[in-house]
C-alpha cells in the first residue's frame, strides 16, 4: 500500500545517508566519472537536485521540466560545481520536496510526470524515494544495490514489473526472488522464470546490471527495453 507520508520520511532518510556519503568525497572525485555512462558524480548530485525541483512542480502542478533539453542544460550547468555547493544544492532542494509535500492536498489527484506520463499524487514521494536510492548508488561511493533497505528493493522490483508489464516486446516472464515473485511481460507464450538475489534482480531491471549472476533455467533472460 502507497503512504506518502511515510515515504517522505523514507526519503529524507535516503538523502540524509546521501548527503553523509557526499560529505566524504571531494572535488577531484566529484569531478570524476560516475557509474553512468558519460556522467561524472558531478552530475549525477546535480540531477538529484533538479529532480527534487521537478518533483516539486509536479506536486504544484506545474510541468515537470520546461523541455527536455532544459532539463539536460541545468544538469551539465551545474555538474562541475566544487562540493560545497552540491551539498548545499542538495539539502536545499530536497528541503523544498519534503516542503512541497507536507503542503500536498489531495495525494488521489492525479498529476503529470515526463512525456505525459501520469500518475497519482501519492506515488510521487516513491518515486522521489527511487531518484535518491539508486542515484547514490550510481554515485560510486560506496553504496551498493545489496545496500538498499529490504522493503525498498521489493517495491522498486514490483514497481519496474508492472513497468514492463503487458509489453508485447518483453516475453512473459516469472521473476523470482527471497523477497517474492512478480509478473511481467507480455501474455503470450510459456513464462520465463528468472530468479537471483534481490539485488541482482533489481540491478538487472533497472539497467546497472547484465544479469549474468541470474538463473534463467526455461529460456534466455529477456532483453529489457531501455528505462
Amino acid at each position: 500500500m502507497i503512504d506518502p507520508v511515510s515515504d517522505l520520511r523514507s526519503v529524507r532518510e535516503a538523502t540524509d545517508r546521501l548527503l553523509t556519503a557526499a560529505a566524504g568525497l571531494d572535488n577531484a572525485a566529484v569531478a570524476g566519472p560516475s557509474r553512468l555512462p558519460g556522467w561524472t558524480r558531478g552530475h549525477v548530485l546535480a540531477h538529484i537536485s533538479r529532480n527534487a525541483d521537478a518533483l516539486v512542480n509536479v506536486l504544484e502542478g506545474r510541468p515537470m521540466y520546461v523541455t527536455g533539453e532544459a532539463r539536460d542544460a541545468d544538469i551539465e550547468r551545474d555538474a562541475p560545481r566544487p562540493l560545497p555547493e552540491q551539498l548545499d544544492d542538495l539539502r536545499a532542494s530536497a528541503e523544498r520536496f519534503q516542503e512541497a509535500g507536507r503542503a500536498s492536498g489531495d495525494w488521489e489527484r492525479t498529476v503529470e510526470l515526463r512525456n505525459g506520463v501520469t500518475d497519482r499524487a501519492a506515488r510521487v514521494p516513491f518515486r522521489r524515494l527511487v531518484e535518491v536510492e539508486l542515484h547514490h548508488v550510481d554515485l560510486g561511493a560506496g553504496y551498493e544495490l545489496e545496500d538498499l533497505p529490504k522493503e525498498f528493493t521489493e517495491r522498486e522490483t514490483e514497481f519496474l514489473a508492472e513497468r514492463w508489464s503487458g509489453r508485447p516486446d518483453v516475453p512473459p516472464t516469472r521473476i523470482v526472488t527471497a523477497g517474492g515473485e512478480w509478473r511481467t511481460g507480455g501474455s503470450e507464450g510459456a513464462p520465463v522464470t528468472v530468479s537471483g538475489s534481490p539485488a541482482d534482480v533489481l540491478g538487472w531491471l533497472s539497467g546497472r546490471r547484465d544479469g549474468s549472476a541470474l538463473e534463467c533455467a526455461t529460456g534466455p533472460l529477456p532483453a529489457l527495453p531501455p528505462l
